[in-house]
């Protein structure tokens, strides 16, 4: 018969270590698609603009995938709960979008 303990200090640092860096890393995403969405082209001429853009989608993206797999670990230490994948999946969403069907164009 397994008994489960109460949640020591040491899983609350943990959980909370993971919650800082995972908003760090939410908040870095939402900037990059920030600047990707805001980037308009100044004519047809400026393919720099929409260059610049694609590859602040890109960073977020990979972004985004990297803290879908912090919180994947996190989830599965049962540090944090799987409401935390909604902010990956979504800067992933916005990040794809962006690359394909909305990007700036020329």
């Amino acid at each position: 018969m397994t008994q489960t303990r109460p949640p020591g200090a040491a899983h609350r640092t943990a959980a909370a270590l993971y919650a800082i860096l995972l908003t760090l890393g939410h908040l870095a995403a939402a900037y990059l698609l920030l600047l990707a969405y805001a980037a308009e082209p100044a004519g047809p001429w400026d393919g720099e603009s929409v260059a610049h853009s694609r590859f602040a989608a890109g960073l977020a993206l990979a972004l985004a995938t990297l803290t879908a797999l912090l919180t994947w670990l996190s989830v599965k230490a049962d540090w944090l709960r799987r409401r935390w994948f909604t902010l990956p999946a979504l800067a992933a969403l916005a990040a794809a979008l962006h690359l394909t069907l909305l990007t700036p164009e020329l």
